[in-house]
């Protein structure tokens, strides 16, 4: 099965894999949120302190299992392993012109 994800969506995605913190900020609008279970980071600054006490800084990676758009968000489902969290979850995605606004962290 083929999955195909769109550029933005994809970008950050496959910066997760890398472990790549640059391009994963890279990938968000200026005023980007990550909403990790209703804990909400905004920014660079705040998305950047979770990423490395809790995404990125634990080697996260993500395997996509299933794709799915709601409306105008993308919706993943992800095999999580790394050195934290690990186990199924759903990410949903609201993109912003070529950047991505909004990930929405749930189980």
């Amino acid at each position: 099965m083929t999955i195909e994800l769109g550029p933005e969506v994809q970008a950050l995605v496959d910066a997760a894999n890398r472990n790549d913190l640059s391009a994963f900020l890279a990938g968000f609008t200026e005023d980007g949120v990550v909403d990790d279970w209703g804990r909400e980071f905004r920014g660079a600054a705040q998305i950047r302190a979770w990423s490395d006490a809790e995404f990125i800084g634990k080697q996260v990676s993500l395997a996509v299992q299933d794709v799915e758009q709601r409306g105008d968000e993308t919706v993943i489902t992800a095999e999580v392993g790394g050195n934290g969290f690990n186990g199924p979850s759903h990410f949903s995605f609201q993109v912003r012109g070529d950047r991505v606004a909004r990930m929405t962290i749930r189980a």
